[in-house]
């Protein structure tokens, strides 16, 4: 018994080392999958790196721009949809009128039925009302020959009431289509001028104070810049006006001494006759002017009322606005009449260079003419910028310029 238990393997060592080992398998199977899937799997993207502040302002000036573009596409198709709502209303006007009248000439055939089946004949007229191509009819029969003159006559009128009335039907569908179309491209225009800004909002709501701080110092140097060159402006423009002013005086004073002169060796008629022509060559051109400056008043007085409203787009006022309907409305106000969007403002009056510009003038921007503002003179507009703003006085190379037109 004793040599037989000498061979038995301790309980306890056996107990201890069974779990342990199993835990132990398990754990490097484990292991073992865990490695194998890893292999096997793709390595993670990298995260895109944040955008600096520099290219968030960027990008979100250019989303502001494509706002403009688009809203300027919206304002297009919105004009064109009232015209063409107009021009249906005319066409559906006219076309009950054809319809009325259609029905007073079939109103008199039936007057003739109705008198012919009264007295028992046959009713050619009646037959004429119920057939499908009346005329056809007649032209197969020769029933034409037996009508009156007077019934011949409610004929006619009654074929021209019906063929006007049909095509008048037929123009006025071909409009409600044109009509449909120009409203599905106007809420396209809305919906993409939306996303444009939706876009700009996101952009800007993912920034930290941190990096709203370190914006908005972009945008005030931004400014700055854009008043620096304005005041250099300012300068040149006072300075031309001071060399013009002596230069008036100067030819002022020469044309006096000439005529002076010009008394002295001639009669006093013909030193009368001569200044009265040398006037002649100087008032057109001084009219005209006179003429502008006063419609620029105008102008101005109306832009300088709406400072502090909101920019709206597709506004025309009197609330709010946007950038063409500030521009339309405020030439308005002088009696002139401009197109609503800027790629047609632009085409209106005469151009005229950045260092000539007076003010009323109209001051375009970006390649694409998505943005314009009034000029007031000393390099500085009056304008309303873009969603979130309000109309404000401000330098005008803020923006790139694309050129520049006198209205009138």
């Amino acid at each position: 018994m004793s040599a037989l238990a000498s061979h038995r393997k301790p309980r306890g060592r056996t107990a201890i080392s069974t779990p342990a080992v199993g835990f132990t398998t398990a754990a490097l199977a484990g292991v073992t999958l865990l490695s194998s899937q890893n292999a096997g799997a793709a390595p993670s993207a990298p995260a895109e790196p944040k955008p600096s502040i520099e290219e968030v302002q960027k990008k979100v000036d250019d989303l502001y721009r494509q706002a403009g573009t688009a809203t300027q596409k919206y304002n297009q198709a919105k004009e064109a949809t009232a015209e063409k709502r107009q021009e249906v209303g005319k066409l559906l006007d006219e076309a009950a009128e054809r319809t009325e009248a259609l029905n007073e000439s079939r109103r008199a055939l039936g007057n003739y039925a109705a008198a012919q089946y009264r007295s028992g004949a046959v009713a050619p007229t009646a037959a004429l009302v119920f057939a499908d191509s009346p005329q056809s009819y007649f032209d197969q029969t020769q029933l034409m020959e037996r009508l009156s003159d007077r019934q011949r006559s409610a004929v006619a009128d009654y074929e021209t009431e019906r063929a006007a009335a049909a095509k008048q039907r037929t123009e006025a569908a071909k409009s409600l289509e044109s009509l449909t179309a120009s409203q599905e491209t106007l809420r396209a225009g809305k919906q993409e001028v939306q996303a444009k800004l939706r876009e700009a909002r996101e952009l800007l709501s993912k920034l930290t104070a941190e990096e709203k701080a370190r914006l908005a110092e972009i945008e005030r140097k931004k400014a700055a810049e854009a008043r620096r060159k304005a005041e250099e402006k300012a300068r040149a423009e006072a300075e031309a006006a001071a060399a013009a002013e002596a230069e008036r005086e100067r030819l002022r004073a020469q044309e006096q001494q000439e005529q002076q002169q010009e008394q002295q060796e001639q009669s006093q008629d013909s030193g009368a006759d001569s200044g009265t022509e040398s006037g002649a060559g100087t008032t057109s051109g001084g009219d005209a002017d006179a003429d502008y400056a006063a419609k620029a008043d105008k102008v101005l007085d109306f832009a300088r009322a709406q400072l502090g409203k909101p920019y709206v787009w597709g506004a025309s006022g009197p609330s709010s606005y946007d950038c063409s309907g500030l521009t339309q409305a405020a030439w308005r106000a002088a009696g002139v009449s401009l197109p609503r969007t800027t790629w047609d403002q632009v085409e209106v009056g005469k151009r005229v260079a950045t260092e000539d510009l007076l003010p009323g003038d109209l001051v375009f921007f970006y390649d694409d003419i998505s943005h314009v503002g009034i000029y007031i003179g000393d390099g500085m507009m009056i304008h309303a910028p873009k969603p979130g703003t309000n109309v404000r006085e401000e330098s005008i190379y803020y923006m790139p310029i694309y050129g520049s037109v006198r209205p009138a």
